[in-house]
């Protein structure tokens, strides 16, 4: 792995967790309008889908409400709190990340690197712990595969494989936790986790014609 890689998160998943944190530091009161969708991708500096996706990251779990024709209203304050602390524990693990990517030159073998790497987050993350030791399966994504540029929500992938995303290599960055608005772009490579039948079913489903 390239040692000047980058452990970053999503634009959207970034300006969804600025605009939770505004809301705990009560910056924004319930059931105040705040934006229109157009409004939050000229204050952020990003294209209108991208402003889309956050907002439907704070929609999702309920911290706003997006009525048509509404704006962005103000929902939940104790959602956006427990959005922000799960932010705040992903960093956390980010900076794990951080600091074993400092030790890559050490590292004679990428696979090697990556299995160490995944290895420490699983320990870290709740999430994995009850199943924790795992070997992360990948897969590279192609232009043969039907569901190029569309995200894992809209084509349901975690429905169809059963399959966990858990990080993206794209160019240089290793996304981190992608969450369900990432995107399928040529030259990805994407590690999921699952059974031991999970790669025939991911790879069957992402290249249905092979």
């Amino acid at each position: 792995m390239d040692k000047n890689s980058k452990v970053t998160s999503p634009r959207y998943q970034q300006i969804a967790t600025d605009i939770a944190a505004k809301i705990v530091d009560k910056q924004y009161q319930i059931g105040e309008k705040i934006y229109a969708r157009s409004a939050i991708a000229s204050q952020y500096g990003v294209s209108a889908e991208t402003a889309r996706r956050a907002i439907c990251i704070l929609s999702d779990l309920n911290i706003v409400d997006t009525t048509k024709g509404s704006g962005v209203i103000i929902k939940s304050y104790e959602n956006a709190i427990k959005f922000v602390q799960q932010y705040n524990d992903i960093q956390t693990v980010n900076d794990l990340k951080k600091e074993i990517l400092e030790s890559a030159e050490r590292q004679k073998h990428e696979t090697e690197f990556l299995h160490n790497c995944l290895a420490k987050l699983i320990d870290r993350t709740d999430r994995f712990r009850a199943i924790n030791p795992f070997n992360p399966l990948e897969i590279l994504i192609t232009a043969d595969t039907p569901y190029l540029n569309k995200t894992t929500s809209t084509i349901n992938f975690w429905h169809n494989t059963t399959a966990t995303i858990i990080a993206i290599k794209r160019d240089n960055n290793l996304i981190m936790s992608p969450g369900p608005y990432a995107e399928f772009m040529e030259h990805d490579i994407f590690y999921f986790l699952g059974d031991e039948n999970s790669y025939e079913r991911v790879f069957k489903f992402m290249y249905p014609m092979k």
